[in-house]
């Protein structure tokens, strides 16, 4: 903090009543009686005296008393410091008094606060701005709190030494009390930190306010407990100094100081939260991470979607909690075929099956509490998708989410332009894999070449073959494609057509065989075994 010394008000005898300290003397020499049914004035920096007119107290209730607020940890000396009094009406009715002054230092209204939240103005409240202001002069750096109580509070934990103010009146009037004094803050005073209740509103206001001064010179302080008077009250005035100390310098969302990312940088690279199947995919992915998109992408019949079910179903064996969206076929069909992978056999094809055994199948994979299905046939809004995952995330607990195909899904949208519609989807995908923290696969078909073979015939996949590449290749962390000739036995080559996390590992990560009488995939020949 700015060890520049601030004359704190001091309080004298009123020349006119009489009071012994009734007259508090500002920073700037200006003076004023708060005694009952005094109006005794002196302009600052001046020997000259007078008595203020009675039009310009109108309405203003004098004869209050400097009080300690014992319950909230102020003392005598900090009431003084502000000239906030305490007063019983004669109804008997408790009442604070919270002084407010104009730019010639002169006394124009008051805030009466009585029991509870109840708040009233007396006096012109027309141009009020900064409670407080008129204590200080200037300084490196002045804190702005949300209510008089915790401007006090500041206070009272520096013993009045260095320069704190208040909102007129709740965070609604936040932006229209500083602008008010804007000019008064920005040319005396370096740094401007925000100190406004710990809550949402209070929050939103801080970074609102924040946006009325120039870049770097205001900054927003956060507290643990609601306000610094909750802070005062619970004997954490050290942690109030810090919080003022370590305030960070507000910037608008999205913008960060390259000084601010040591955390960032000093955090080791997140280790895969899950491997693949296969070696070779994991060789160069090294794994499966939350938080990340992964695309699959391949020709009709390919084996897109045998690919991922092997996947799920390997992540399902390990204690993963997935959900399953599949938009081209039935809950039956895709239930069976995890079914198949456990009992490693197409059990769509058996006849006859021992109910025993099934059963068991049935337990190890569906019945496990930890896979959940999502019964739709066709096209799906993108909104209602959303909507779905965050269910699944909140509700269920699913730590991975598989999507296919999202090609379905435009194909039944509003709207004509494919390209923009696979835009729009891809962008809520990849912001709720970032927003719930959750490993997402999704599979993509490619686009029909113009010449040449097509993929279905083995034809090497490039992103620009990806439908809707543009979004896709952009927004996922990896692009995988599956190739495969349809008319020859079986092996499929698994390339990286981009990898975020490890640029430099795109190729051919595996190839896998298909078992036509099992119906499933087994790793043949990785990259690091056959130098791809």
């Amino acid at each position: 903090m700015d060890e520049r010394a601030h004359q704190k008000v001091i309080h004298e005898p009123c020349p006119k009543c009489g009071s012994k300290d009734n007259l508090g003397r500002y920073p700037d020499g200006h003076a004023y009686c708060f005694g009952e049914s005094c109006d005794y004035y002196e302009h600052g920096n001046s020997n000259s005296t007078r008595f203020v007119p009675q039009s310009s107290t109108k309405g203003l209730i004098m004869g209050g008393r400097y009080k300690p607020l014992t319950k909230r940890g102020i003392s005598l000396d900090t009431c003084r410091f502000f000239g906030y009094q305490v007063k019983t009406t004669a109804s008997g009715t408790t009442i604070h008094l919270a002084p407010y002054f104009n730019n010639d230092n002169e006394l124009i209204a008051q805030q009466i606060r009585k029991k509870g939240h109840d708040f009233s103005f007396v006096g012109d409240t027309s141009s009020l701005g900064l409670w407080g202001k008129q204590c200080w002069t200037s300084g490196k750096y002045i804190v702005i709190t949300e209510g008089q109580l915790d401007t006090m509070s500041v206070a009272e934990i520096n013993n009045c030494k260095y320069p704190v103010v208040s909102i007129a009146n709740g965070v609604g009037s936040a932006c229209k009390s500083i602008s008010k004094d804007l000019e008064w803050l920005l040319g005396n005073f370096q740094e401007i930190v925000l100190m406004f209740d710990n809550d949402p509103q209070g929050k939103s206001s801080a970074r609102k306010a924040a946006e009325l001064f120039p870049p770097g010179r205001c900054k927003i302080a956060s507290l643990p407990l609601k306000d610094a008077n909750d802070m005062l009250q619970e004997g954490r005035g050290s942690e109030v100094v810090n919080a003022i100390f370590r305030a960070s310098v507000y910037r608008p969302d999205g913008i960060i100081a390259g000084e601010d990312t040591w955390d960032l940088v000093n955090t080791p690279m997140e280790a895969a939260d899950m491997e693949y199947p296969w070696q070779g995919l994991n060789s160069l992915t090294l794994g499966a991470r939350k938080g990340e998109l992964v695309t699959f992408c391949a020709g009709t019949g390919v084996g897109k979607s045998t690919t991922v079910k092997e996947i799920a179903s390997y992540f399902l064996s390990k204690g993963e909690t997935l959900g399953y969206i599949a938009l081209e076929e039935s809950v039956r069909q895709a239930a069976v075929d995890f079914m198949s992978i456990e009992a490693n056999q197409m059990l769509h094809l058996q006849n006859n099956l021992d109910e025993k055994y099934l059963r068991d199948i049935w337990e190890k994979t569906l019945n496990t509490g930890r896979i959940y299905l999502y019964d739709h046939w066709g096209s799906l809004d993108g909104d209602v998708l959303s909507n779905r995952i965050r269910y699944l995330v909140r509700s269920c607990g699913v730590g991975w989410v598989i999507i296919d195909h999202i090609s379905i899904m435009i194909s039944g949208m509003e709207g004509g332009d494919e390209r923009r519609l696979i835009d729009n989807l891809m962008t809520k995908l990849r912001s709720l894999a970032e927003e719930l923290n959750i490993g997402m696969l999704i599979v993509s078909h490619l686009r029909k070449p113009s010449d040449g073979r097509g993929h279905e015939d083995g034809r090497k996949i490039t992103l620009n073959d990806v439908r809707g590449s543009g979004s896709i290749s952009q927004l996922s962390d990896f692009v995988i494609g599956l190739e495969r000739n349809q008319q020859e036995d079986g092996e499929t080559i698994v390339r990286i057509l981009k990898a975020r996390y490890k640029g430099s590992s795109t190729g051919i990560a595996t190839k896998l065989y298909y078992d036509k009488e099992t119906g499933r995939l087994r790793e043949c020949g990785s990259a690091l075994e056959e130098g791809f």
